[in-house]
C-alpha cells in the first residue's frame, strides 16, 4: 500500500487524476500504458456503490474491449442484444445494429463491480492508485483567467482512514470526479444553466426476468389515475437475479419542474410491477438518485495544465442519459492530448483535447440539446412516440442517432437525418424553442 508521506518527497508525477470512475480510470490506464507516471485518486474504496442505470451500450463495450477488459466484464455482467421501447400503447424491439466500429451487443453490470475492474487495470498498467483518499484542494493554484480553467501544481489529499494529509505534485492535473466536482469548481468550472440537466433515481429488485436479452425503456409514465406524468422509466436486467429499475427527467424545461422523482419512481414501479414482480418484498433497498449535467454543459474544460473529463465536464448524452461510454472516451481523449503535451514538453498541446471534443461531440450535442427541449413538451412527445413506435424502420434509424451509433462512411437514413438535424440546430439559437413556447403562451 502506498504511503502518502513517501509520495510527498518523490519527484512530481507526470499526471495526477482526481476521480476513479470511468473517465479517471480510463485516462489513467491509457497514460500509464504509454509509459507516463500517473497517480489516480479515488475518495472511496473499491468496490463501492454508485447510482447508475448499469447499462453498457456498444460504445462502452468498444472502449472496454480496447482496454482489454471485455472478458472480465462478460464474467461479471449480463450480455444483452438491444432495446425494447414502450409508450402510448405501442412497443417495439430493436436489436443493436451491425457496425464497423462497435459490437452489436451491450452488457449490464453494476458500477459496484465495474469501476474497480478498470481502476485495477490502470494499476496493473503502472498507475499509482490511491483509494480512500480525498482531494481536498488545489496545490499552488494560478490566478483565474477568463475563458480558461486555473492551473495547479497538483492537489492536497487526505487519507480518509488515517487522516494523514499530503501534497501530490504533478505536471498536469485532470479532474474526473463527477458532476458535482468541488475541485472542478475550484478550478473555475461552471454549468450552463440554460442547457438540459437530467435527474434520475434507481433501485434494485429481485425478478425472475433478470436474465432477459433486452433492456426496456418506457416513454410514458402514468399516475394512479392513468394520467401521463413527465419522465421516462427503464428496466435493465442484470443477470444475477436482480433488475435495475429507474426513472429520469429533465429539470430545465417548464413541464418537468416540480416533479418529485421518488413519487415518479413509485408510479413507474406500480405501472410495471405485475409484469416484472416488483413490490416491497422483492425490493433490495431504497432507491438512490442524482443530477446529471448533459451535453457538455460544464466548462471551461481546459486550463494551462488542467483538464475536466467525464461527468465533471457534463458529457452525458442528452438523447439517452448515457454517461459511461463518454467517460471512457473523454478520458482517452484527454490521455492523448496530455501525452502529446508531455512528449513535446509543450502544454499548449492540451488544445488538442478541446479540438477533439468539439469534433467528436459538438454538433451531436447541439442537436441533442435541441431535441430534448422539443420532446419535453408532453403533447409533442405523445405524438412522436405514439406514431414512431409503430414505424419500425423510422425508430431503428432514430435509435442509431440517439445511441450515437451512426456510420461516418455511409449515407444511410440515420446519417442523412442527423445531418438535417444539425442544419436545423445551427439555424436556431439555443433558446429558440423556449422563446417560441413562451410567446405561444401569451
Amino acid at each position: 500500500m502506498t504511503e502518502l508521506s513517501s509520495l510527498a518527497s518523490q519527484p512530481p508525477f507526470d499526471v495526477v487524476i482526481v476521480g476513479g470512475g470511468p473517465s479517471g480510470s480510463s485516462c489513467a490506464y491509457w497514460l500509464a500504458n504509454a509509459g507516463w507516471s500517473v497517480c489516480l485518486i479515488e475518495k472511496k474504496s473499491f468496490p463501492r456503490e454508485k447510482t447508475c442505470g448499469d447499462g453498457l451500450t456498444p460504445r462502452s463495450v468498444r472502449q472496454l474491449a480496447d482496454m482489454g477488459l471485455e472478458t472480465a466484464v462478460a464474467a461479471h455482467g449480463h450480455k444483452y442484444h438491444g432495446l425494447r421501447a414502450f409508450g402510448f400503447g405501442a412497443s417495439l424491439e430493436m436489436q443493436w445494429p451491425e457496425h464497423s466500429n462497435f459490437p452489436n451487443y451491450g452488457y449490464t453490470i453494476t458500477r459496484f463491480n465495474l469501476d474497480g475492474l478498470v481502476a485495477e487495470h490502470a494499476r496493473a498498467a503502472g498507475a499509482t492508485v490511491l483509494t480512500g483518499t480525498e482531494a481536498l484542494e488545489l496545490l499552488e493554484p494560478t490566478n483565474e483567467t477568463d475563458g480558461a480553467l486555473r492551473g495547479a501544481a497538483g492537489v492536497i489529499v487526505k487519507d480518509k482512514t488515517t487522516g494523514e494529509s499530503s501534497p501530490i505534485r504533478a505536471r498536469y492535473v485532470l479532474v474526473g470526479d463527477g458532476q458535482n466536482s468541488r475541485i472542478g469548481r475550484t478550478l473555475g468550472a461552471q454549468r450552463n444553466r440554460e442547457w438540459p440537466m437530467g435527474m434520475a433515481l434507481r433501485g434494485y429488485y429481485r425478478s425472475e426476468r433478470h436474465d432477459e436479452p433486452w433492456i426496456d425503456s418506457h416513454l410514458d409514465i402514468r399516475d394512479p389515475k392513468g394520467d401521463v406524468v413527465p419522465g421516462y422509466g427503464w428496466i435493465f436486467p442484470l443477470g444475477d437475479g436482480r433488475v435495475n429499475v429507474g426513472v429520469g427527467l429533465l429539470s430545465t424545461d417548464r413541464a418537468w419542474k416540480g416533479v418529485n422523482t421518488t413519487k415518479l419512481q413509485d408510479y413507474f414501479v406500480a405501472q410495471v410491477g405485475d409484469e416484472w414482480g416488483l413490490n416491497e418484498e422483492t425490493s433490495c433497498g431504497a432507491p438512490t438518485g442524482g443530477r446529471l449535467p448533459m451535453g457538455l454543459a460544464i466548462g471551461p474544460r481546459r486550463g494551462p495544465n488542467t483538464l475536466l473529463i467525464g461527468d465533471a465536464a457534463g458529457t452525458v448524452n442528452p438523447f439517452n442519459g448515457e454517461g459511461i461510454s463518454y467517460g471512457y472516451e473523454t478520458g482517452r481523449l484527454a490521455a492523448a492530448a496530455v501525452g502529446a503535451a508531455l512528449a513535446d514538453n509543450d502544454p499548449s498541446q492540451l488544445r488538442l483535447y478541446d479540438e477533439t471534443m468539439e469534433s467528436a461531440y459538438g454538433d451531436y450535442y447541439k442537436v441533442a440539446r435541441a431535441f430534448v427541449r422539443i420532446i419535453s413538451e408532453p403533447e409533442i412527445l405523445a405524438v412522436c412516440v405514439g406514431a414512431g413506435l409503430r414505424v419500425k424502420p423510422l425508430m431503428r434509424e432514430l435509435l442509431l442517432i440517439m445511441a450515437n451509433l451512426m456510420h461516418n462512411d455511409r449515407q444511410g437514413p440515420a446519417e442523412l437525418g442527423y445531418r438535417a438535424l444539425v442544419k436545423l440546430a445551427d439555424a436556431l439559437p439555443e433558446r429558440a424553442f423556449d422563446i417560441l413556447t413562451r410567446e405561444s403562451d401569451n
